[in-house]
């Protein structure tokens, strides 16, 4: 019996060449769509973040009839403790003092009572499109900003721009009830007002995301979502002035006074929700005035489209 012995082919190199130039088209055609269906599943995980933070207020002003202080004071916490046991964090907010504000300096967000409750990163309170920071080491920034207005943090007049009502504000020592707004405030209506908006971490000792704190836990609409004007904060020291990281910062002035605008990582916008609850991407390509009467609760203007 013959047996003939066939010679085994294998591939040339223009053959592997060929192959390996096919499967880098390939994969350079899916990437794209790879990283765009990651960044819509983060974006509706942010999204829904939003809702459940409008649901945790909704809360809130049943059981007390007014929204929570945007912040008590400088240091004494801010409306995100306020609403810990709304959003299933009520451990937390049983052992954060806050009984004593204002008045123990050992009651501050960073007291010794306190900071096993603020070191907590909060995830219903972090865009995971976000990089997360902790600007000294442990206390913990977050992504969603109360909507101080249409002006700035202080909710004065800047540059010909008067302040036209808001959500949330500074809350004072011994204000009562009438130190807090509510739904009956929110005379443009509730569809038509902006609750929360979506703001960036810095990086570093950056506090404009700073939320525990009170200026870190604003923002307000005097800006353009991710403006390339910078944000405006008191001290250098608390400014990490990253243009290209869409983190453009400044030290306030008096011209220039503490401002924070609403930033995101997701492409074209950022995310917010409203006073009924709904959540919505509000373009950066958005006209300036309808930004403005979109953070202002008082305005009595027109809404346009967004």
């Amino acid at each position: 019996m013959v047996r003939r012995m066939r010679a085994s082919r294998g591939f040339t190199l223009v053959e592997l060449l060929v192959v390996i130039a096919i499967i880098g088209v390939l994969i350079a055609l899916l990437l794209p769509a790879v990283q765009q269906a990651r960044e819509a599943a983060l974006r509706m995980q942010c999204s829904n973040n939003l809702k459940q933070l409008g649901l945790a207020i909704h809360n809130y002003h049943d059981t007390f009839l007014t929204f929570p202080g945007g912040n008590y004071g400088c240091c004494w916490g801010t409306w995100q403790v306020s609403i810990l046991p709304f959003i299933e964090q009520e451990n937390l907010y049983n052992n954060y003092n806050i009984t004593d504000k204002y008045y123990d300096d050992t009651a501050r967000y960073s007291g010794n009572q306190n900071t096993d409750v603020t070191v907590v990163r909060l995830n219903a309170l972090t865009c995971p499109s976000d990089s997360p920071n902790e600007p000294f080491g442990t206390i913990t920034s977050h992504n969603y900003g109360a909507n101080y207005g249409n002006t700035g943090y202080a909710q004065g007049t800047i540059n010909g721009v008067a302040f036209k009502g808001a959500p949330f504000k500074y809350v004072a020592d011994n204000v009562g009830s009438e130190g807090y707004f509510g739904f009956r405030d929110i005379t443009d209506g509730t569809a038509n007002t902006v609750l929360f908006a979506e703001k960036l971490q810095g990086e570093g000792e950056d506090l404009r995301a700073y939320s525990w704190w009170g200026d870190g836990g604003s923002v307000s609409g005097y800006l353009m979502p991710n403006s390339s004007e910078p944000d405006r904060i008191y001290s250098a020291s608390y400014c990490n002035n990253l243009p290209e990281k869409n983190l453009p910062c400044d030290v306030s002035t008096t011209s220039a006074p503490t401002v924070f605008a609403a930033r995101s990582r997701h492409p074209g916008g950022v995310q917010v929700v409203l006073c009924d609850g709904s959540s919505r991407f509000v373009a950066e390509t958005i006209q300036v005035d309808t930004l403005r009467n979109l953070m202002a609760s008082r305005d009595g203007m027109v809404l346009g489209e967004f």
